[in-house]
C-alpha cells in the first residue's frame, strides 16, 4: 500500500507592526501640579495600531 502525502501547508508569517516593537510603544508623559512639563523619561503604552499584538493590521 502506498503512503499518503500530507497536504498541510505552512501558514505565512505575519508582518510586524510598523509603529511598534512587540505591541508596545514608548510615550512621553507630563509631570507637575499646575505647570505641567514633559518628563525626560518614557513609559510603555499599548500600540493603538495593532492593539498590542505586534502584527500589522490587515485591510
Amino acid at each position: 500500500m502506498a503512503a499518503q502525502k500530507s497536504t498541510v501547508k505552512a501558514q505565512p508569517q505575519p508582518f510586524p507592526c510598523p509603529d511598534c516593537r512587540g505591541g508596545q510603544v514608548l510615550e512621553p508623559f507630563q509631570v507637575g501640579g499646575r505647570k505641567k512639563h514633559v518628563s525626560n523619561a518614557r513609559q510603555e503604552a499599548l500600540c493603538l495600531t495593532c492593539l498590542g499584538t505586534g502584527e500589522a493590521p490587515t485591510d
